[in-house]
């Protein structure tokens, strides 16, 4: 398991300077198939069905909100396109990565 899956997010509120791309680079090279996608991360996860699909969507947002830190999704029949950036510095924050990593821990278990 990614060592980020294993790591809580911590409230942001603001204040902080949105991560580098001398930080995010490392960071998102132990995420397989995430991408930076304008100021946030993305993946889009495929399913063999709808049911999968929700069923992700459903992990996803438990997830979400035992982290305190919510993503966009874009939900179809068979995939489900995930999106983190941290609002409240316009960025990424290291939230964005724990988030990620566990969303790809579910496959793992």
């Amino acid at each position: 398991m990614n060592e980020l899956a294993r790591k809580k997010c911590v409230p942001c509120e603001g204040g902080v300077a949105p991560l580098t791309p001398q930080q995010v680079g490392p960071m998102l090279k132990g995420l397989q198939g995430w991408a930076l996608d304008g100021k946030m991360i993305a993946k889009t996860y495929s399913f063999k069905n709808y049911y999968e699909t929700m069923a992700f969507v459903n992990a996803a947002a438990w997830i979400s909100h035992r982290e305190d830190h919510h993503p966009d999704m874009a939900v179809g029949y068979n995939q489900c396109k995930v999106s983190y950036v941290t609002h409240a510095i316009d960025g990424l924050s290291e939230n964005d990565f724990i988030c990620a990593a566990k969303l790809d821990a579910l496959f793992d278990l």
